[in-house]
């Protein structure tokens, strides 16, 4: 077979070949720079058996690390689907699914968003998320960044954004309003860390809270990347500690809580499975109050 034959063959292959060979890149069969060095292997059959295999390796090899690295990518971008909350006001909803109330409607100044699978049976509760749109028509190249405090899905979205943040995606005014009118729009997310200037983590006790029947209570302001997959309440003079179960959301409780001050501990997991205690500054007084909110000091960045 003559080279311009094998050039053809390997053409219809749908590839794309360097040096003076090389053509627009369409993917299909094999990845463009495999195929090249298929089709410089063709194009010397004499070449030894031993080199032709190094070449296949290292092509092979390259490969391999390509999708190892697109696979563990933190910080890529992932396409889907945002719709936005139809019946809402500017901000989010004020009965999300994480527990936060009112609070959850104007956290991140309304840049809010129920999430579908990322909502992750309330360990994506708190978690930011960079959202953007992909009409270059009327999206900016930076979107908005929302905190996720609700559940839910529509027409096989990742995210339903409030009405503020589906807009600030858009460049102008008035591409907000086309956004808008389409109700749906194809995105690009990736998570981000969450930050909160001059605010700590705090807590908001919940309503029903009743010592020492009961004592339930939300995380504010959580900050960083990574999620909080469990909270303990330890006694500050004996170190006694009560694993807390998480009821849903971004809610803890406990039946028959510890006494006394209580120190609260926080386990903080990224994505790649490590694993961090923090124990805030704050303690929670000995007469907690249902309805009260307790400032922890301390602030997480990771």
């Amino acid at each position: 077979m003559s080279n311009s034959a094998k050039f053809t063959k390997l053409k219809n292959m749908g590839g794309c070949f360097c040096y003076k060979y090389y053509k627009p890149c369409s993917l299909h069969a094999l990845p463009p720079y495999l195929l090249c060095f298929y089709y410089l292997i063709s194009l010397y059959p004499i070449m030894a058996p031993s080199l032709r295999f190094l070449l296949f390796l290292s092509a092979t090899l390259f490969f391999m690390q390509t999708l190892a690295e697109a696979a563990t990518c933190s910080d890529c971008f992932i396409h889907s689907r945002a719709a936005y909350y139809p019946n809402s006001d500017e901000n989010g909803t004020d009965t999300g699914r994480c527990g936060y109330g009112s609070f959850g409607a104007t956290l991140n100044g309304g840049d809010v968003a129920a999430a579908s699978d990322l909502y992750r049976d309330g360990v994506g509760c708190g978690a930011c998320y960079q959202v953007r749109c992909t009409n270059s028509y009327y999206c900016t190249d930076n979107g908005v960044t929302i905190v996720i405090t609700d559940q839910g899905s529509s027409d096989n979205t990742d995210f339903i954004l409030s009405r503020r943040a589906f807009g600030r995606m858009a460049q102008t005014t008035d591409a907000a309003a086309s956004l808008l009118a389409l109700g749906v729009v194809d995105i690009e997310y990736r998570r981000v860390s969450c930050s909160y200037p001059y605010k700590n983590i705090t807590i908001k006790i919940d309503e029903n809270s009743n010592y020492p029947y009961y004592l339930g209570f939300v995380i504010w302001y959580q900050q960083g990347r990574s999620d909080i997959t469990a909270v303990q309440l330890c006694e500050t003079q004996n170190f006694v500690c009560k694993l807390l179960d998480r009821s849903y959301g971004a809610v803890w409780t406990t039946t028959s809580p510890p006494s006394g001050p209580l120190s609260l501990r926080m386990l903080f997991s990224d994505e790649n499975g490590d694993e961090t205690w923090v124990v805030p500054v704050n303690n929670i007084p000995n007469d907690w109050k249902a309805g009260e909110t307790y400032d922890t000091g301390v602030q997480v960045n990771s």
